[in-house]
């Protein structure tokens, strides 16, 4: 890497310092979001998990730190999908980044199925939205199909009794649910909230392939403490705290399936 390239790179610590990653300084960066997604797979050491639009590895290979699990990635930009193998060499984590289109995956991936898959999909639907700046930040945050083709490549990829995990904005929770094959059961859905008394603007939707257990609303998850936000100090609540520094499970893994 040239030094010109490596300054428009930032090295970030997520898990509390657990994992240090390499991302753009420009387009799209890892926030929470893919923390609390690898937070709400029920995976075991040893078991495999696809994530889908892995971007730079931050879901994968913060389920891989917490559990053992053993993840593959579907990346279609190219340098997004580099930034992901060089951030699991440098944190000594198994992941294969496959650069490609999640509408034509390749036939060797084609012919497998995972453990548990997991998808952060695009904000806004194709032709939403104002375009970002940064083109690689815009096809990041903007569908190149629809929900209902993440989900049906996602269920396919996945084992009988298998889970499928999705974090995605709330605004999209009807277009989701709508495109929820008949065959993924057991539903739970997670609202994230902000603040106590503040609406979900975020959630996460889990079904297992086969699953028969009922739908499952659960009590919100409350991200930070307080009314408003601290300009110093972190108002994090305990609990988010215990996810994003600790590498804590989402409460909901227990609920049965």
């Amino acid at each position: 890497m040239t030094p010109e390239a490596a300054s428009e790179i930032s090295l970030d610590g997520f898990l509390g310092g657990r994992l240090r990653l390499a991302q753009p300084r420009r387009g799209y960066r890892a926030g929470t979001d893919p923390v609390l997604l690898a937070a709400s797979v029920p995976a075991r050491a040893g078991e495999s998990c696809l994530d889908l639009g892995c971007g730079v590895g931050t879901a994968a290979l913060c389920l891989s730190a917490r559990t053992g699990a053993v993840c593959d990635g579907v990346e279609l930009q190219p340098d997004y999908a580099a930034l992901a193998r060089q951030n699991a060499e440098a944190n000594a984590l198994p992941l294969t980044v496959w650069e490609a289109d999640l509408m034509a995956l390749p036939d060797a991936l084609r012919q497998r199925s995972f453990d548990h898959v997991m998808l952060n999909p695009p904000y806004f639907a194709q032709g939403a939205g104002t375009a970002a700046r940064d083109p690689g930040r815009d096809r990041a945050l903007r569908d190149r199909g629809d929900l209902r083709d993440w989900l049906g490549v996602a269920v396919r990829r996945t084992k009988p009794k298998g889970s499928v995990t999705v974090i995605a904005r709330t605004d999209r929770l009807p277009e989701l649910l709508a495109a929820v094959p008949p065959h993924l059961g057991s539903l739970r859905l997670q609202p994230l909230v902000a603040r106590t008394g503040r609406p979900a603007k975020r959630f996460v939707l889990q079904g297992f392939k086969d699953g028969r257990a009922p739908f499952v609303l659960c009590a919100p998850l409350v991200l930070h403490e307080g009314e408003t936000h601290l300009r110093d100090g972190d108002d994090a609540s305990n609990t988010a705290q215990d996810i994003l520094r600790n590498g804590a499970k989402l409460r909901f893994l227990d609920a049965d399936r």
